[in-house]
């Protein structure tokens, strides 16, 4: 079985790209595909996640585990696509370099049969230029730039000791 995937990135502009790749395999072997279509080097950490119908990101499933030795992480080289991204579940989260945090959003649009003769995976269409830098976050609790002005009277409302060290 083949997916065919679109990856949008979280922008205003436009820019994305559809991808087939086999179900068979890895969220590695998917990142990879991911990296070479957006053109990065593919040399920084990157994450999948889980999420619901609204995007709301739930389980991590990290390209390296970088975690203490007492918590499990669930690593793209071990994760089959097929097991993550399915007709019920047919949305990711994908984040790579989370010191840009370049974020998109994965979506599953169809499940066709292995065409004989075509390597997967395959770049089928892209739409829009990468920018320089990352977009900004646009998160719906900001409010804009707070005014420490506006909540406080004095520094003596703050119970502050100047003289702690």
């Amino acid at each position: 079985m083949v997916y065919k995937i679109r990856i949008i990135l979280d922008a205003k502009e436009d820019i994305f790209r559809d991808v087939e790749i086999e179900a068979h395999n890895t969220l590695e072997e998917f990142h990879n595909a991911i990296t070479q279509a957006f053109g990065f080097p593919g040399d920084e950490m990157a994450s999948f996640y889980t999420c619901d119908e609204e995007w709301n990101q739930k389980e991590e499933i990290a390209l390296f585990d970088m975690s203490d030795a007492e918590t499990d992480v669930r690593l793209m080289n071990e994760t089959f696509l097929e097991d993550i991204l399915t007709e019920n579940t047919p949305k990711l989260i994908y984040v790579y370099d989370f010191f840009n945090m370049w974020t998109f959003f994965v979506e599953l649009a169809d499940m066709v049969k292995k065409e004989d003769g075509r390597s997967y995976p395959n770049l089928l269409f892209s739409f829009g230029e990468l920018p320089e830098a990352p977009p900004e976050p646009h998160f719906k609790a900001d409010q804009g730039p707070m005014d420490f002005n506006d909540t406080l009277d004095s520094y003596d409302d703050l119970d502050f000791d100047e003289h702690w060290n």
